[in-house]
């Protein structure tokens, strides 16, 4: 058995060296959903890093028969977690499919791409974990084509209440290497942030939608 504190210090620790997030809680990134935050996460970033990208690879695929055991089949989420699935089921020698975000307009109309055989156990890859709206989308499409979905895996997640809730709802089992409050932790004992800055970054992740408001 591993540790898992220790996976998830040691993928917040890659993702802060290689700049796949970024910690600005005086200076806060606007979302596209307009939410002020103090963290950008861009984990497309790992592919360029080998060693981190054989990192991620191997413990998501180790991780997953942990928690779920075996499984016939790897899906990914378009866009970011689709060469992240590649490599977990490469690493875990299984078929891969992917789930789009809306089914193509064009030619079969398809809204997973690659081989589907119904009754088939799958888990869902996706690279972050926000609120969870999207990832969840793709495992109901997965259920609809007739697909056991065992649960999914990600490189990170904010840990909002929200994706706690919607995966719940959704009768959808998850797990994620890395979190915030890991990153935050590692990043703060490791002098990336002022020890002052906690209390406002913990309080982010609790108020997300409002934080902004109070920092501007």
């Amino acid at each position: 058995m591993y540790n898992k504190s220790d996976i998830e210090l040691k993928v917040a620790e890659f993702l802060l060296q290689i700049k796949a997030i970024k910690l600005q809680p005086n200076n806060p990134f606007t979302w596209a959903s307009g939410w002020k935050s103090p963290i950008y996460c861009d984990n497309r970033i790992t592919l360029s890093h080998p060693q981190v990208r054989t990192y991620i690879r191997q413990k998501l695929a180790q991780s997953i028969q942990e928690e779920f055991g075996s499984v016939d089949v790897i899906a990914g989420v378009a866009t970011a977690g689709i060469p992240q699935g590649v490599l977990v089921a490469q690493e875990l020698g299984l078929p891969f499919i992917y789930v789009r975000a809306k089914a193509k307009e064009h030619g079969t109309g398809s809204l997973i791409e690659g081989e589907v055989i119904e009754g088939q156990r799958v888990v869902v890859i996706e690279d972050l974990i926000s609120t969870g709206k999207s990832s969840l989308q793709a495992v109901e499409a997965l259920r609809t084509a007739g697909l056991s979905v065992a649960g999914l895996a990600a490189i990170f997640t904010y840990g909002f209440a929200q994706a706690e809730e919607n995966f719940s709802a959704a009768k959808c089992r998850y797990f994620t290497l890395s979190n915030y409050e890991a990153l935050i932790d590692y990043a703060a004992e490791h002098s990336i942030i002022a020890k002052g800055d906690m209390d406002l970054l913990s309080k982010w992740r609790l108020y997300p939608s409002n934080w902004g408001q109070n920092q501007l």
